[in-house]
C-alpha cells in the first residue's frame, strides 16, 4: 500500500489571510471535516471495534497473506515458472517458518490473476519471516521474486485472519476445482456475520464443508473470503442445489445477504505446486 500526500506552500499574503480564523468559524470548519472525513473519536471507536471483533472470531494462531497478482496475458506460462520458483522455494525452507496453503489460477472471473496464499506464525512471525527473506546471504529469494516482476501488470497483498470455527485445510489432493468467493461487509458487520455463518456451515456440513475461511485486517478492511473445492462446476450446482434443502442456510443466505455491500465468486484451478489440489 502506498499513500499519496499533497502539499501546498501558502503565499504571506495567503498565511496572514488566515491567522485569525474566528472561533466560530473553527467550529464551523470542524464540524464540516466531522461529516466530511468522520470525527477522530468515530475513527477511533471504529478501530477498536475491528480489533474487538477480530479477537471474538479470529482463531489468532497464524496470518494468512493473500498476494494477488495480475499477469500479462502471453507471459502466463512465463509467470508461473517464475511463481513456482519464488513461492515453492521460500515454502520449502524451513528457516523462513513460513507455508504456502496453496497457489491458483483464475479461470472464471478476473482472468490472467493468480492467487497466492501463504501462511506466518503471527505477525510476529510475519516480520521474522519477511526479515530472513530480505537478509537472505545468497539473494536467491531476491532473485527469484524479481523474475516474477516483469511478468505482472498489478500486485496487491491483503492480510488475513482465519475464522476461528474453520481452520485451514491442511495439504490434500483432491482434484478438481476451487471457488473463492469474497464479501465486501459494511462496516460493524463482521462478528453478526460469523455468527450467521457459522450456523449455516454447520447447516451444509453433510454436502460440503470450505478448505478456508478469513476476515481481512489489514489492506482492504471488512472483507471475507472462502474458499471451497468441488470435482467440477456440474458438482458444484448440485451441492448448492442440496443446500438449500439443508434447514438453516436459507436463513443464513438472507441475513448475511444484508450485511453485504458487494460480493464476487471466481473459480480457481491449482497450479502444480500448490500444496492444495
Amino acid at each position: 500500500m502506498s499513500a499519496l500526500f499533497l502539499a501546498r506552500r501558502a503565499t504571506p499574503s495567503l498565511s496572514r489571510a488566515v491567522t485569525a480564523v474566528p472561533a466560530g468559524a473553527r467550529g464551523i470548519q470542524g464540524t464540516i471535516k466531522s461529516i466530511l472525513h468522520g470525527s477522530e473519536e468515530a475513527k477511533r471507536e471504529g478501530e477498536l471495534e475491528i480489533q474487538q471483533h477480530s479477537k471474538l472470531v479470529g482463531r489468532g494462531k497464524y496470518i494468512h497473506a493473500f498476494e494477488v497478482h495480475r499477469v500479462k496475458p502471453d507471459q502466463r506460462d512465463a509467470y508461473k515458472a517464475a511463481a513456482e520458483e519464488y513461492y515453492a522455494g521460500i515454502a520449502s525452507d524451513a528457516s523462513l517458518h513460513v507455508k504456502l496453503t496453496g497457489s491458483w489460477e483464475t479461470v472464471v472471473g478476473e482472468l490472467d490473476t493468480f492467487v497466492h496464499i501463504l501462511e506466518y506464525e503471527n505477525y510476529g512471525g510475519l516480520d521474522k519471516s519477511t526479515e530472513l527473506i530480505r537478509q537472505s546471504k545468497v539473494r536467491k529469494y531476491h532473485d527469484a521474486y524479481n523474475g516474477i516482476l516483469p511478468h505482472v501488470t498489478e500486485r496487491k497483498t491483503q492480510l488475513c485472519q482465519e475464522f476461528a470455527f474453520l481452520p485451514s485445510s491442511p495439504p490434500r489432493e483432491l482434484g478438481g476445482l476451487f471457488e473463492l468467493r469474497s464479501y465486501s461487509l459494511k462496516p460493524g458487520q463482521l462478528l453478526d456475520w460469523e455468527i450467521a455463518w457459522r450456523r449455516g456451515i454447520d447447516a451444509r456440513k453433510e454436502h460440503i464443508r470450505p478448505v478456508g475461511a478469513w476476515f481481512s485486517q489489514v489492506g482492504r478492511l471488512h472483507q471475507v473470503h472462502h474458499i471451497w473445492q468441488h470435482k467440477s462446476l456440474e458438482e458444484r450446482k448440485a451441492t448448492r442445489e442440496l443446500a438449500w434443502k439443508a434447514a438453516g442456510w436459507s436463513d443464513t443466505v438472507v441475513k448475511t445477504s444484508s450485511m453485504v455491500d458487494h460480493q464476487d465468486a471466481s473459480i480457481m484451478l491449482p497450479l502444480k505446486f500448490s500444496p492444495l489440489k
